[in-house]
């Protein structure tokens, strides 16, 4: 059996990013980048699942410029058998990343495709959504935790009355919630390792496919800064201030 895993390379979570001045996008010049810490735990689980014998390949897949390798090595070192990485300089919205991985898994055939349910960059959380509906295929977002059984696989995810319990037929697409696991950490000797494991490269035009986009970003501005708060001393001023904000 074999899984298929999405990365992407986003401005790690500690960093602060600032807007340009233009607001034409923000600016990440000499900023730390990293993987998207949801796709860490979507291949951390495919890692865990091939340690337990349910899976026998493990492969990553990334989208975007060069830099990229340095996420699909970190996946490598995590465990992953071998890498694809489809490079591009343009920007691809959830709808194109979708369609891309869509040709990756009609090519690949895999019976799980792993992804995190959503990037830290832009909070979209689609492309698992739109992936799952080209491809046809049964779907399990925010899983909190994943069994495979021979044909079958067995998803937990949390929904807001509590916990809901998917069996869904493979192949399948997952979206990994932060609750899945902790990733391990990723140790010097398995980075070196990394570097002699298949790192495969193609292009959007090899794929044929057409990311013309549907959305257009505008411009880009810092949010408004929040007021602060005010302490009241019972319910009944609450319910007054509350009024007197049109509130209620």
């Amino acid at each position: 059996m074999k899984a298929l895993v999405a990365v992407k390379r986003v401005v790690d979570f500690n960093v602060k990013v600032r807007v340009k001045a233009d607001g034409s996008g923000l600016d990440i010049g000499n900023v730390k980048m990293s993987m998207n810490p949801f796709d860490e735990c979507a291949i951390e689980e495919a890692v865990r699942l091939k340690e337990a014998g349910k899976i026998n390949e493990i492969v990553a897949v990334s989208l975007g410029e060069k830099k990229c390798e340095d996420v699909l090595r970190t996946a490598l070192a995590m465990g992953a058998d071998r890498a694809i990485h489809v490079e591009t300089d343009e920007e691809l919205d959830s709808r194109a990343v979708s369609k891309i991985l869509q040709k990756i898994v009609e090519k690949e055939q895999p019976q799980i495709i792993l992804l995190g349910k959503q990037a830290i960059d832009d909070d979209a959380n689609q492309t698992a959504q739109r992936l799952a509906a080209l491809l046809n295929a049964p779907q399990a977002t925010f899983a909190s935790k994943v069994e495979v059984n021979n044909d079958e696989i067995v998803v937990t995810r949390e929904i807001d009355g509590g916990v809901e319990t998917l069996a869904l037929k493979l192949p399948a697409v997952i979206s990994a919630d932060l609750r899945l696991n902790e990733p391990r950490f990723v140790k010097l000797p398995n980075l070196m390792a990394a570097k002699k494991k298949t790192l495969e490269k193609q292009s959007i035009e090899d794929l044929n496919v057409d990311i013309s986009g549907s959305l257009k970003m505008v411009s880009v501005a810092e949010p408004k800064a929040r007021q602060a708060g005010v302490r009241v001393a019972n319910v009944s001023e609450l319910i007054e201030k509350l009024a007197a904000a049109n509130a209620i």
